[in-house]
């Protein structure tokens, strides 16, 4: 365990050291029409751009942009008009967020030209031939949780008005059953029903049609000696955060999915959505994310 931090503190050193021979900051999410002076040329601003300490930025109204500095700190910037960059890097100098940018260049890397046309290629509800279950996105191999909470979600159906969720234990008792007309559900994995349980399983149908036999996903809860080497890591990524936001939630689903925790990663991803609905990027990230882990059908 200790050679595991001493890896990840030297990485840290050598990842914050390259980032500040190239640039000052780098853009994780952007909204609106925003741009950036490098010399005398205006420019539109785009997601992955680096912004370095001479350039300037103008922030167009009802914008967002997502920041993380060389040193690994966050900054959602959202005040309209004209910035330095000069001036933003000192504000993060004197606070922000330490979470490391490794994992803001995961979730970028990700997120590829093919995955944006699966993203355009698949909205709205799903159509599911007769018979066929209802999917929920949860691997077909059993998903190890590290949060006490994880996010439940599956396809929209056509014609579904109740979902009805069936949690049950590995010999098929049913131990939770939950009712929502929306498709997804939060699960309390504290719960004293729940939290005694090796392995949990998964059912989703549509309570309109109970002749289609749901298809069980599995999860359980990690072991103390995974999910404290998890939490040593977080606690060294996360020290100095002062701010649970959008910016921070999106590279901690980063952390997750290269952790494969992935519905840890899912439910950082809806946490971050849920906190700025009008960034495009989380969301485009997160549906990225499904299509490349096999959670969702292309």
């Amino acid at each position: 365990m200790k050679r595991n931090l001493v890896i990840v503190f030297v990485f840290l050193l050598t990842v914050g050291h390259s980032f500040g021979q190239g640039y000052t900051f780098k853009v994780l999410a952007n909204k609106g029409d925003n741009k950036i002076k490098t010399g005398s040329d205006w420019k539109a601003l785009k997601t992955g751009a680096s912004l370095n300490t001479g350039d300037e930025l103008v922030v167009s109204d009802d914008a967002y942009l997502g920041l993380v500095h060389a040193s690994g700190k966050t900054m959602e910037l959202k005040d309209a008009g004209t910035h330095k960059v000069a001036d933003l890097a000192e504000r993060v100098n004197n606070g922000g967020s330490s979470v490391a940018s490794k994992y803001a260049d995961f979730v970028l890397s990700k997120m590829s030209a093919e995955g944006k046309k699966n993203r355009l290629s698949a909205t709205g509800a799903v159509h599911r031939g007769i018979g066929t279950p209802i999917n929920v996105y949860l691997p077909n191999s059993i998903s190890e949780i590290y949060g006490d909470k994880t996010v439940v979600r599956w396809d929209l159906s056509e014609d579904a008005e109740v979902y009805k969720v069936t949690l049950k234990n590995m010999f098929e008792d049913v131990i939770l059953e939950i009712e929502t007309n929306e498709n997804s559900v939060e699960i309390d994995m504290t719960d004293p029903k729940i939290a005694k349980e090796n392995v949990l399983l998964v059912e989703v149908i549509d309570n309109n049609d109970k002749s289609v036999k749901p298809k069980a996903k599995a999860m359980r809860k990690l072991n103390a000696d995974k999910s404290n080497q998890v939490k040593t890591q977080l606690e060294e990524l996360m020290a100095g955060v002062e701010e649970v936001n959008a910016l921070n939630k999106f590279i901690l689903a980063g952390f997750f999915e290269e952790n494969n925790l992935l519905a840890d990663a899912l439910t950082s991803y809806e946490q971050a959505i849920a906190m700025a609905p009008e960034v495009s990027t989380f969301q485009e990230a997160y549906e990225e994310f499904l299509y490349r882990n096999d959670l969702k059908p292309n």
